[in-house]
């Protein structure tokens, strides 16, 4: 038998490609995710109206799923045995089988399955059930933040702050299925699961606004759960220091005043506010229709900020 001595270049560099293989296997992880689909009564303004909505874990939108670039996803719904509906889940984030790990479960019933989080970004989730336009609507989704996994750097910087924002539709209580796929019945814009939900300014019974310190730089997550109709997203008073389309680090843009967000599309965007004094913005999206009616957000920047406000997984002001 024959043998052929490798070159030393050759044989080095083998042995740092197999060293970074093997450091990326030990790094990635294996991330249980388990929700359960709820039918409930909940509450869709600050005035404390409720409606029959289909949620994931009972809130609007359903949890924050955050995992790190290379992780595996192993992942359980659950339809509750009380629930009418049949349900399921589709992760934006997730290249499987629509037929097999998208399938919808009756009441009462699981479903398990996995998937490697490949993409960086932030994607949206959803139930995808007949009839999706009613199954969305009524509160069915949410967010997947997929951290890159070179972590932060000079092209991503670590943020002071970060909120998910994910905005959606309210319908008139009982519109049917068929009417909410043309937008017949539509009432108002969700933010986070309730009309004006952090804002003070134009609903004098919102009793949450977003928070930081002047100078902070604040990273927004921001998912357009609409059905039909795109977001037009600007920071009234700023400017979108940085843009990440898909939220990820590698499609950025720089100082835009607005950015279109398409129906079930999600992005990235940085603002910093003035270091040397006490400022607002209003995170609004700039479509009248949605901006009046609901989609206003406030952005309180003062030294006195609440320090747990957008820090320690503390995304979502409920």
């Amino acid at each position: 038998m024959l043998y052929r001595k490798i070159p030393f270049p050759l044989l080095s560099l083998l042995t740092l490609s197999l060293s970074m293989l093997t450091l990326e296997s030990v790094s990635a992880r294996t991330v249980d995710v388990e929700m359960t689909v709820k039918e409930v009564e909940l509450v869709v303004d600050n005035a404390g109206t409720t409606q029959k909505m289909w949620t994931y874990d009972g809130t609007i939108p359903g949890p924050v799923v955050r995992v790190k670039q290379g992780d595996l996803v192993n992942f359980t719904l659950h339809n509750d045995s009380n629930n009418k509906q049949s349900h399921s889940m589709d992760f934006h984030a997730a290249i499987v089988d629509v037929l097999d790990e998208f399938s919808e479960i009756k009441p009462g019933e699981q479903k398990n399955f996995q998937f490697e989080a490949k993409y960086p970004g932030v994607f949206m989730y959803h139930c995808g059930a007949s009839s999706m336009a009613e199954h969305i609507s009524r509160g069915m989704y949410g967010i997947i933040i997929v951290d890159p996994k070179g972590g932060y750097g000079a092209d991503y910087p670590k943020p002071d702050r970060e909120y998910v924002i994910v905005q959606g539709d309210l319908f008139e209580d009982g519109t049917s299925a068929e009417d909410r796929k043309w937008n017949k019945g539509w009432q108002a814009a969700l933010i986070n699961g309730k009309v004006f939900h952090y804002d003070p300014v134009h609903d004098e019974n919102a009793t949450l606004a977003l928070e930081s310190k002047p100078g902070e730089l604040v990273r927004l997550y921001y998912v357009n759960a609409h059905i039909n109709e795109s977001v037009a997203l600007h920071p009234i008073a700023g400017i979108w220091d940085r843009v990440y389309e898909n939220g990820n680090p590698k499609n950025v843009r720089y100082g835009m005043q607005t950015v279109d967000i398409a129906p079930a599309y999600a992005l990235t965007v940085d603002l910093i506010s003035p270091k040397d004094r006490a400022t607002n913005n209003a995170i609004v999206d700039h479509a009248m229709k949605h901006a009046l009616n609901g989609a206003i957000t406030v952005l309180l920047n003062h030294e006195d900020a609440d320090p747990a406000k957008g820090r320690d997984n503390n995304l979502v002001l409920r």
